[in-house]
């Protein structure tokens, strides 16, 4: 890749990610509310990714060889049990993510 076509791809990736920063505040300006469903997507979109990272995940454990997906269940009970004691999704990440790997290792 040449000098040109770096700088150009760099400077079209900073302004696809301005563009999504910025049109939400273009398009829903402060004197109107905001639209009832874009309200419901924002309620429901965090958890629906989360469950589509957890599947994606867990998407090549075998669970009729090996660990049999032992270490990845209990790591998610330990991110699970973690959420509900403290409720902050960094923490319980974090904490279910060295279990795993402490497990695993």
């Amino acid at each position: 890749m040449t000098l040109a076509e770096q700088i150009i791809t760099i400077g079209v990736c900073v302004a696809a990610t301005m563009l999504t920063r910025f049109l939400p505040f273009l398009v829903f300006s402060s004197k109107r509310p905001t639209p009832a469903y874009v309200q419901y997507l924002g309620k429901a979109l965090p958890s629906a990714i989360f469950a589509m990272l957890v599947v994606y995940c867990l998407r090549n454990v075998q669970f009729l060889s090996g660990s049999h997906g032992i270490p990845e269940l209990i790591g998610i009970i330990v991110t699970v049990a973690i959420h509900l004691w403290k409720r902050n999704m960094l923490i319980s990440i974090f904490a279910g993510t060295v279990v795993y790997m402490l497990i695993v290792r």
